[in-house]
Formats: structure tokens, C-alpha cells, sequence
């Protein structure tokens, strides 16, 4: 079962990937400055007062922000403002944009960032995943013999299987276990700084954030965290959407490459190892039988990550709920902002989903 789970969401990745003709005809891409076009929610099948009810599960559950595209399209859209947040969602808040709604560190989500980086860094000549992580860093980056430190990859890093603790020491032998580590993932954007020469905000705007029009994302320091993990990825929600758009789109923005290289988008949205499937390349996989692993919060206790959503969404996912859904049966792209919209023991995942699909059209 476990294989065939992963056979279809393969399908459905390399479906999202290859078919550019579709995609041509289908997506629309907002311009950098002006309207972004609209898209009414029976137009596209939705029904819109189950639609309502989704955003206002969000709205209790101390959302900021929620965007929702249709093939590109806004199909919903709604900020709130949240009066008297506790001081862990305002460490997030990096400013505002000209509409006045919040920048938030987007926390474990910038992950998927950089997870694409990585890739366009491979692309480009820059490294290979499956070079020791000590290629870039040099001996002793971590708190490991240099025997074992060397066995370490790109691509444990990517896949979280590298084998540390959070403080670096060694637990087990690379891919070996899988660990949800963030003190190590942050490793690997100084190795690829190490790699190109080039500093993380250099990268991302003239790789990426410049090309989408992300006009409010940059990277932005933590001065309440620890140094490991002192740097964050700040956007809105609607920036966040074009990033999910350009992943939708299969690397592309209009006419535009962003990256070429499909097989390495495949291999990051599909699971990278057996130790926990519903995990790619720093991104989340629905479909799949998924463990937290040592290291992880909880997300939820089921057998798929998300159960009520479909099979083959794709999700960032960082800490008070920050979210990018992708979903290419439903050509849908979700956006949330804001903190932990836990409540009566159902994570925010499950209750929003079970609205959302109830508002999907009858016949996906």
C-alpha cells in the first residue's frame, strides 16, 4: 500500500512537472504591481458559503492572513487583526506592506525555500546533493569525529536524515533515522553561501523573490533566538502564493524558468526516504504514512498528514501554523499566516481542511 501511495503521488508530481503545455494555457501569473485578478468561487465550482466558513475557522484560530488561488487566481482572501497577540507571534512580525498587513517570519516553512535553492544551486553548477556537507564547510562543522562528519550529505540534510542531535552530536549513522532537526537544516544555506560565493539575501531576490515579483520577502535576523537558527524567511501572504504559484507551474513564471532541473522538483516533492515518507526534500507530503520522528512537534497522529485533504497536496509547514498548500487535483494554493490556531485538541491541518473540502466542487 505504502509503495502504491507513493507511486501516485510520483504520478501526480511529475503530472504538475512535465505537462507545460496545460499549465500554459491554465495558470494566470499577477504582475509585479497591480490588480491580481479575481476569480467568483461558482465560476470555479466552489461553494462560497462553505468557502465562508473555511476563512472564518481561520479567522477563530488567529489567523493573519489566508489566500486562496484557483489556477492562479484569488478565489478568497481575508486578514484580521489580532488584538493582543503574545509575544511569540510579535517576535515574528518583521513589518508591514504597503496594505498594511503583517511580514511574518514564515519559522520551519522557510524549509521549502530553501529546499529549492538547493536545487537551483545544483543546477548551476554550485554543488551536488550527495556531496559531504564538509565539501563546503570544512572539517569539524560539527560536534562528530571527522569520520563520521564526512559520511554526512546535501541530501541527509534535505531529507532529515543526517544522523545529529540538535547540538550536532552524532546519534546514529547517516540515513539511518529520520529527525526532524532545524539546528542542522540551517546548515545547509551556509553551505551553499560557502558554495556560490553569494550571501542568502543575494540569492534568493536574483534567483527568485525578483523574478516572482515577491516584493515583500526577504530573509531577516532572529534577535530572540539562539545563533543556529538566527536567521528567518519574512513574506506576506500573497508573496507566499507566488512562491507556491512558481512550484505549481513547474519551476516557471510565465515564460520565465525559475528552475529547469524537473527531476530534482520531483524528488523534492515526493517522499526522499522510507524512515518517513511524508517527508521530501524539506517539504511536507500528504498521502503518505508519515512518523514525527525524534525532534519533531506533534503535527498530528494519523496515518496521512493531513487526512481530510487530498492525497496529493504538498504543504510548507512552519511553527504557529505558518502554511503553503498545494494541491494539483484541486489546481488550489493556500496560504496562512498568523499563530497556533490549535483549539479543543484539533490541530489547525485538520479543522480548516475538513471546511475546505466541504466547499471543494462535487465532482474532484
Amino acid at each position: 500500500m505504502r509503495n502504491l501511495r507513493s507511486l501516485c503521488l510520483g504520478l501526480f508530481a511529475l503530472g504538475m512537472l512535465t505537462n507545460e503545455a496545460v499549465l500554459a494555457q491554465e495558470l494566470y501569473f499577477p504582475p509585479g504591481d497591480g490588480a491580481w485578478e479575481h476569480i467568483d468561487p461558482a465560476a470555479a465550482g466552489w461553494d462560497a458559503a462553505q468557502l465562508d466558513k473555511a476563512l472564518e475557522i481561520a479567522a477563530a484560530r488567529n489567523s493573519s492572513g489566508v489566500v486562496v488561488l484557483h489556477q492562479g487566481r484569488i478565489l478568497a482572501e481575508r486578514y484580521w487583526d489580532l488584538p493582543d497577540p503574545p509575544l511569540r507571534y510579535r517576535n515574528y512580525v518583521t513589518g508591514h506592506d504597503a496594505a498594511g498587513q503583517a511580514i511574518e517570519d514564515v519559522a520551519s516553512a522557510q524549509k521549502s525555500v530553501v529546499a529549492v535553492i538547493t536545487g537551483m544551486a545544483q543546477e548551476r553548477g554550485y554543488l551536488a546533493i550527495d556531496d559531504p556537507v564538509a565539501k563546503y564547510l570544512g572539517s569539524g562543522w560539527s560536534q562528530t569525529a571527522v569520520a563520521d562528519e564526512n559520511q554526512i550529505t546535501i541530501r541527509h540534510l534535505l531529507s532529515m536524515t543526517s544522523g545529529l542531535a540538535d547540538d550536532l552530536t552524532l546519534q546514529a549513522a547517516p540515513g539511518t533515522v529520520w529527525r526532524y532537526n532545524t539546528p542542522a537544516y540551517h546548515l545547509l544555506m551556509r553551505a551553499i553561501i560557502a558554495a556560490t560565493g553569494l550571501e542568502r539575501d543575494v540569492l534568493t531576490s536574483s534567483w527568485i523573490t525578483d523574478k516572482l515579483g515577491m516584493q515583500d520577502s526577504a530573509w531577516t535576523p532572529r534577535p530572540w533566538a539562539s545563533a543556529d537558527i538566527g536567521v528567518g524567511f519574512s513574506t506576506n501572504a500573497r508573496d507566499l502564493a507566488r512562491f507556491g504559484l512558481m512550484i505549481q507551474a513547474g519551476g516557471k513564471w510565465r515564460d520565465e524558468v525559475v528552475i529547469g532541473d524537473t527531476a530534482y522538483l520531483q524528488a523534492m516533492l515526493s517522499p526522499s526516504q522510507a524512515l518517513n515518507p511524508a517527508y521530501g526534500f524539506l517539504w511536507w507530503v500528504n498521502g503518505q504514512e508519515f512518523s514525527l520522528g525524534a525532534g519533531a512537534r506533534a503535527l498530528g497522529s494519523d496515518a496521512a498528514l493531513i487526512p481530510d485533504a487530498p492525497a496529493d497536496m504538498i504543504a510548507m509547514q512552519g511553527a504557529e501554523d505558518r502554511k503553503l498548500y498545494l494541491v494539483p487535483s484541486l489546481n488550489l494554493i493556500v496560504t496562512r499566516l498568523g499563530y497556533s490556531g490549535e483549539a479543543d485538541g484539533e490541530s489547525f491541518n485538520d479543522a480548516f481542511w475538513r471546511a475546505l473540502i466541504a466547499a471543494a466542487p462535487r465532482s474532484r
